[in-house]
């Protein structure tokens, strides 16, 4: 092979919230508070640079449920404190998988901290770190490499969850999209010395095959997807020193999934199965079979360049000229708003609000009808979404609900090109942002993607066809009918700058809110263990005897678990002895265990840990460690240590030790 091309590195860190009493973000259930952890959240970073001075980009993955302007703003700032120019807002793009079951209260904006009673400094302080530190570890990992760009097609991962909305498409749209799905799958390999080191896939699902009814931090499909091939297949181990970087670091990457559901039977929580544990199992399987099928086979090696520009575009008030208004003529946007349609959430993957319903809601449409009759401008760029919030009145009176001044990104890696747009992109969407940068700089459709949940969020993007039905997604494209021909207009300025070599100034960014924040005020109750009892006994211990296929379950007197976020570290681990020593086989991270905390009284703290024992286990005698943090009355922590008894596992032969 011939001498590499890149420079690139690759960073790996734990970006795990408040594991308790933190509302998750993305269903905007109430009742769906943080009681433990399924999988742990990750950030996976990648700088892509050609020399050590040359061009560069920087693409972090991240396990979140969204990318906020706080998230964005204080990573930039950080990094720029840091690394001086090298990664500014032009040429790092954050984005996030969209797993709906991980802690919120991390944004700046008040409607998104509704359910967790305010900012959570502890959450959104693990989530930076967490992303900085796997950018350090990418930065310090630059080296030289090969890419390799393929692409694919993936079935029976996704289904269209609104497909009254997309037939209102033209013709020419739907048959790009015979299946009404966007089945592309991508996938950016990184090589060294002819080993796949890495790799970034890119495919249109909802993380979302997690159910509103779980409680337990998941990093739902895309996190498993990046956990099967990293632990399972490649043999990482996320509590090893990191700094010294693992063997394999895969991310799985969102793009135009804004209409995509991975609940393929259009029921939340079932397809393929009814499980939804297994659901998110299988369908991250797929995403992962399909990738390693692509970093198996030739793909094309890339060689240069790398560019990126990015500009802020205040939402609220774009003007779009021809030729990206369908009948040519002048029309602007408007301030944010919600439909009626946006409270009833989508069907599909989860209903919201009692009340509403996906397209008409008469009783709310009507207000909006009146005011349409007095305001042509509304009615122009909002129509016939029936406003329940106004979202820009709001923002003058209160602490801004939501951003409208957001960045739109391009960035060029060879022949592949990411917009990033700070939304949830319908695939009709997607293609028609694809189609415009991709006739600018003359490139092949399937080599532009849409990266979507980019560096902030205004919720859902979709064509104006698709806005007229105003199902859930229609009704939640805040800036109206016209907000698709704005950022296709936005993409298309990038794309000239690009292929011109026109350096773009990305104008002022979004406000910075941090001073604004009310902040809910941290636990400070001391931790209490039963009469009797100390923090870390075992109240229901384990049978002696299991097999493999079969569950243990334990239960330990806890503490809260926000007292030590244990980021990087472990709250439990199943240990197997080897001779006179105890080596650990899982932890909180992995997909076998799980760990559920519940309040006992004021002050106590229950914590069960459970171990699904796999198929392959090795025979011999195991036992569980739970490993808590006790907050005193004068608020300072006391680590503690809980082991059950000792019990054996029959399974495969066991090995020497």
């Amino acid at each position: 092979m011939s001498e590499a091309t890149f420079l690139v590195g690759r960073g790996l860190a734990d970006i795990t919230g408040e594991a308790a009493e933190c509302g998750m973000l993305g269903y905007g259930k109430a009742d769906q508070q943080t009681e433990g952890i399924h999988t742990r959240q990750r950030s996976r970073a990648f700088v892509f640079a050609h020399g050590a001075q040359g061009a560069r980009v920087l693409l972090i993955v991240n396990d979140l449920p969204l990318v906020f302007d706080s998230v964005h703003q204080e990573v930039l700032r950080r990094l720029g404190a840091r690394y001086g120019t090298a990664y500014t807002t032009t040429n790092v793009m954050v984005t996030a998988t969209h797993t709906h079951c991980a802690p919120g209260g991390y944004a700046h904006h008040l409607l998104y901290n509704s359910n967790t009673k305010g900012f959570r400094p502890k959450t959104f302080g693990a989530l930076v770190d967490g992303i900085l530190e796997a950018v350090a570890r990418a930065h310090a990992d630059l080296a030289p490499s090969h890419l390799v760009l393929s692409h694919g097609a993936l079935h029976h991962a996704s289904v269209n969850r609104s497909l009254a909305a997309f037939a209102r498409n033209p013709e020419a749209d739907r048959a790009f999209f015979p299946d009404a799905i966007d089945p592309q799958t991508t996938l950016l390999r990184i090589e060294r010395e002819g080993t796949v080191v890495g790799a970034v896939n890119w495919f249109a699902t909802h993380n979302t095959s997690m159910t509103n009814r779980n409680r337990l931090i998941s990093a739902d499909n895309k996190g498993y997807a990046g956990y099967h091939w990293e632990h399972d297949v490649a043999g990482v181990d996320y509590l090893s020193d990191l700094d010294a970087p693992p063997a394999f670091i895969g991310a799985f990457a969102q793009t135009n999934a804004g209409d995509m559901s991975p609940n393929l039977n259009l029921r939340p929580g079932s397809g393929p199965t009814e499980d939804e544990f297994e659901n998110t199992r299988r369908i991250g399987l797929r995403q992962y079979e399909a990738a390693a099928a692509l970093a198996a086979g030739e793909g094309r090696t890339i060689a240069g360049p790398i560019d990126a520009r990015a500009v802020y575009v205040d939402m609220a008030r774009v003007r779009v000229g021809p030729p990206f208004t369908a009948d040519g003529r002048v029309h602007a946007t408007s301030g944010p708003a919600g439909g009626a349609a946006s409270f009833a959430g989508a069907g599909v993957d989860g209903p919201a609000f009692a009340g509403f319903r996906e397209g008409a809601n008469p009783w709310w449409d009507w207000p909006s009808r009146l005011a349409y009759r007095w305001s042509p401008r509304l009615r122009d760029s909002q129509a016939p979404k029936g406003i329940v919030l106004p979202g820009g009145a709001l923002n003058q009176q209160l602490l801004p609900l939501v951003a409208q001044r957001v960045p739109v990104q391009l960035l060029r890696i060879g022949p592949l090109y990411l917009i990033g747009i700070p939304g949830e992109v319908t695939i009709t969407a997607g293609l028609r942002l694809r189609r415009a940068v991709a006739q600018i700089v003359e490139a092949d459709v399937h080599d532009v993607l849409v990266a979507g949940y980019s560096n902030g969020y205004i919720h859902y993007v979709t064509t104006p066809e698709e806005y007229d039905e105003q199902r859930y997604e229609g009704a939640s494209t805040l800036f109206g009918r016209w907000e698709l021909p704005a950022l296709v207009q936005a993409a298309a300025g990038l794309a000239t700058a690009m292929r011109e070599g026109i350096v773009v100034d990305p104008g002022p960014g979004t406000a910075d809110l941090s001073h604004r924040q009310r902040s809910r005020r941290d636990r400070t109750l001391p931790d209490s263990a039963p009469p009797g009892h100390s923090f870390g006994a075992v109240v229901v211990a384990p049978r002696p005897r299991y097999r493999a296929g079969e569950r243990v379950s334990v239960v330990f007197v806890g503490t809260h678990p926000n007292n030590d976020l244990h980021r990087g570290g472990t709250y439990l681990e199943v240990q197997r002895q080897a001779g006179e020593e105890w080596h650990r086989v899982h932890d909180d991270g992995d997909w076998e265990t799980r760990f559920v905390w519940k309040r006992v009284g004021r002050g106590a703290s229950e914590v069960t840990v459970s171990w699904d024992i796999p198929p392959d286990a090795v025979a011999g005698q195991y036992r569980i460690r739970y490993q808590g943090d006790a907050r005193d009355g004068d608020g300072a922590l006391h680590p503690f240590t809980g082991e059950t008894p000792s019990f054996a596992v029959a399974g495969a032969e066991p090995v020497a030790g």
